[in-house]
């Protein structure tokens, strides 16, 4: 695939600085690129690199001079660089059909246009929409729904009553629907409580590799439109987690917890089930999150803080033992004034 530097400039709503008329055959990073490939500049540090890459033409901000480079300025260099490798890296879907060594149900409903790969299971009463490719030991469960043009990769299992809405990714490894972590006790002894529920995903979610997502106990576990879930996390029953938040890896959400908008939660944040978190809050990585969270702020440490006040509380800590030293000798001077003054008093 070949574009005009003008003609992705359209495609990324940007201005070309230079020659519009050049070929691009292809995106690379800044230090490997070569003739006929387009590059990108994000962060400011690595602008010196601009003269030295052999691209053809550099994505940059459209604070960035004139060089002897073609470039291609924008608002956002690293967005408009994700558009231009989407477009050359995608191809058009083509169906490959089914393999005769998946086991389809007789009851199941086909959409068109599939890809469905050997050692897939399909059970009863599942619908499968047009353009899915379900990749080798994909297990789709009774009861279950996958909307169209979607992608699930080796291994992964569906349990049965799933939902699963239109073009949505799930990375080799991902559990859809095991049961909740749900116990309690008589005695010493954990009784089961049994998870009827079931899980619902909507449009345009990706969740990657190993990450589980539970049944409800009741109802729905509900992961919204949008919705980015890095590897390894764990979402447990009843969580709702709103449209376009990202999730990234090694998080545990507990259980019956809310979670809004456009939420951004780090790398192994721990959130405690029952509570709620506002939209468009972000909490830092490895954050413990034990109470409501209001929305449109961002939060530190574990308990997990408003940012200005842990960066308060943080530059305490380090000061510490000193202070306690300093309180400990204040209690042994006040003793002593103390016992001056009973002793004087006794004198009387």
């Amino acid at each position: 695939m070949n574009r005009k530097l003008r003609e992705l400039a359209e495609w990324v709503n940007g201005k070309v600085v230079g020659d519009g008329e050049i070929n691009i055959s292809g995106v690379a990073a800044i230090d490997e690129a070569k003739e006929g490939e387009i590059t990108f500049i994000a962060n400011p540090k690595y602008l010196p690199k601009l003269d030295q890459t052999c691209a053809s033409a550099v994505i940059v901000s459209h604070e960035v001079s004139q060089r002897e480079k073609p470039l291609l300025c924008v608002d956002n260099p690293y967005l408009a660089f994700a558009k231009i490798l989407t477009l050359f890296s995608q191809n058009p879907y083509q169906s490959r059909g089914i393999d005769p060594h998946s086991w389809i149900s007789s009851t199941a409903t086909l959409g068109e246009e599939l890809t469905i790969y050997p050692f897939v299971y399909i059970g009863d009463r599942c619908s499968i929409g047009d353009r899915v490719t379900l990749y080798p030991g994909v297990h789709v469960g009774e009861g279950s729904s996958i909307g169209e043009e979607s992608i699930l990769y080796p291994n992964v299992s569906i349990y049965p009553g799933t939902i699963i809405g239109r073009r949505v990714i799930l990375h080799s490894g991902v559990v859809v629907g095991s049961d909740g972590f749900g116990y309690v006790k008589e005695g010493k002894r954990n009784v089961k409580i049994p998870q009827v529920g079931g899980v619902e995903i909507e449009d345009d979610v990706e969740i990657g590799a190993n990450t589980t997502i539970d049944r409800a106990t009741l109802g729905k576990t509900i992961i919204r439109k949008g919705v980015k879930i890095d590897n390894l996390v764990q979402v447990a029953h009843n969580v709702i987690i709103g449209e376009d938040s990202i999730i990234v890896a090694q998080v545990g959400i507990s259980g019956s917890t809310k979670i809004g908008s456009n939420v951004t939660l780090a790398g192994q944040v721990g959130v405690v089930g029952h509570i709620e978190i506002g939209d468009n809050v972000m909490v830092g990585a490895q954050s413990g999150v034990a109470h409501d969270l209001e929305a449109n702020q961002g939060y530190v440490g574990s308990p997990a803080l408003p940012h200005r006040e842990f960066l308060r509380a943080i530059t305490v800590f380090p000061k510490l033992p000193e202070m306690r030293k300093t309180l400990l000798e204040i209690e042994r001077r006040f003793k002593k004034i103390e016992e001056a003054l009973s002793s004087k008093g006794k004198e009387k």
